[in-house]
This record gives C-alpha cells, structure tokens and sequence, in this order.
C-alpha cells in the first residue's frame, strides 16, 4: 500500500518524533504559519509527508543556517509564490500550444 506525501497521517507526537523536534515545537510553528497541518473533526494537528519535509527544512535553515522563524517564513512564502507562477506558467504554455495546435488545423483545411 501506497500513502501519498501529501496524505495527513502522522498524529503531532509522530511527526515531531519523525522531525527530530518537541511537540510543542510544532505547535509553535503552526501558531506561527510556518506548517499548518490538517485538523481532525476534533481539531486534532495531522501531518503529511510534506509537513515532515518542510519541519526539517526550518530546522535545517534555522540551527545549520542561522536562519531565524522571520526569516524562514519570508524563505516559506517565497517558495510558495514561485511554486505558484511556476504552475501558472505550466498552464499558460500548455494553453499557448493547444491554440498553436488549433490554428495549424484550421490553417491544413
């Protein structure tokens, strides 16, 4: 069985466990936007695969680094906005084709 990076799974103890960190670690970043995890029906933090990666990052960024939560959550927002236009750019180019494509039919007719 398969479990996507993105599947909410590990409950706060695990995932700080997984990241090397305390739980109230998380609890602070979370407070704080750094990584938001899903929420159970009971309010309940449920991390995913991704959420793991990002906590080592911050910790990556903020003890190798020097790196501090400001600054890391500018680092954050920044990779989320170039995450973004790099898929809005995926979709303007595959629109650009698909009209290129329509116009080269109806050019053959």
């Amino acid at each position: 069985m398969h479990i996507s990076s993105s599947a909410a799974v590990y409950v706060i103890s695990v995932a700080a466990d997984l990241a090397g960190m305390h739980p109230q670690t998380l609890r602070q970043y979370d407070r704080l936007g750094l990584v938001t995890p899903e929420r159970t029906a009971g309010r309940g933090r449920r991390y995913s695969g991704k959420d793991i990666a990002k906590l080592r990052l911050i910790q990556q960024l903020s003890q190798d680094e020097g790196v501090n939560l400001v600054g890391i959550k500018k680092i954050i927002d920044l990779q989320n906005e170039v995450d973004a236009l790099k898929s809005r750019n995926e979709e303007l180019e595959a629109e650009v084709r698909s009209r290129m494509s329509a116009q080269e039919r109806e050019a053959r007719v």
